[in-house]
């Protein structure tokens, strides 16, 4: 019996100093460089049929904008009262969502003509949007994420995000992609791979040396902010505030490199 409980009790102490797996890494490669407004203060991204959506942040300045993937051609937009800072946004059948930063509301417009038709109130402030196949998913600069009813407008339930145990915070602008949601952590070069049922990291993607010349993101308001994901063609984007390039890139485990060929056919 003794020798059975000290076998018991050192197979329990190999289970607890077991190492924990590592949150898987990744690196990129740029399939393409696109063209993108160099004056836009990228708040929201999220591609739809051939199109990329944006909205822009800044008082005065602020605005959501339909734009050609191709060309960066804006072919339609709506700007809002000078008194809001605009925030992320997200489609939702016929309707897109916006958020402002400090107002406490967000907006919604009919998709096809930018038409405001409501306006909604929430608590605390108002960072990014995205959505699964039932619910709006947002940030609001902390750790949470909080799980919005597209229909009634009210908060469902919340997570806390959090990388080996550690909350994880400034949770910027959100894409829903392939089952997780990719949030750009603020003023830094990455982005992180979120679990929505438990809050926990799945992995982390290191955009360091995307943007060329970009200076160190602790320093500028330039940031790296836009995620945009083509479910069809499984694409997917990324861009800055007041980035002049959006790109097209494929993630590769960490130690891949990622050369840059493209750019230099682009000037």
């Amino acid at each position: 019996m003794v020798k059975l409980l000290l076998l018991a009790l050192a197979a329990a102490l190999l289970v607890v100093s077991a190492p924990r797996a590592a949150v898987p890494e990744y690196t990129y490669k740029v399939v393409k460089v696109y063209p993108h407004d160099r004056t836009a203060f990228t708040e929201g991204l999220f591609y739809l049929k051939g199109f990329l959506y944006e909205s822009t942040g800044e008082p005065g300045r602020s605005g959501i904008r339909r734009e050609n993937l191709e060309t960066g051609e804006i072919v339609q937009s709506r700007s809002i009262a000078p008194q809001y800072f605009g925030e992320g946004i997200v489609n939702w059948k016929d309707r897109l969502f916006e958020l402002t930063w400090k107002s406490h509301i967000g907006f919604v417009y009919d998709l096809s003509t930018f038409t405001p038709f409501a306006s909604f109130s929430y608590p605390g402030e108002g960072w990014a949007l995205t959505a699964d196949d039932h619910r709006l998913i947002m940030s609001d600069g902390t750790p949470v994420l909080r799980f919005i009813d597209p229909e009634t407008i009210k908060e469902t339930g919340r997570v806390t995000v959090t990388d080996e145990g550690r909350p994880v915070e400034n949770l910027n602008e959100l894409e829903y992609v392939k089952g997780e949601v990719f949030a750009n952590i603020w003023r830094t070069n990455k982005i992180a791979r979120i679990d929505p049922k438990t809050g926990r990291v799945k992995g982390w993607i290191d955009l360091t040396g995307l943007m060329p010349g970009a200076p160190p993101p602790d320093e500028t308001d330039s940031v790296l902010n836009g995620i945009a994901y083509d479910a069809e063609h499984d694409r997917l984007f990324v861009t800055g505030k007041m980035w002049p390039a959006l790109f097209e890139i494929k993630l590769l485990p960490k130690l891949a490199a990622h050369p840059h060929p493209i750019l230099r056919a682009h000037g």
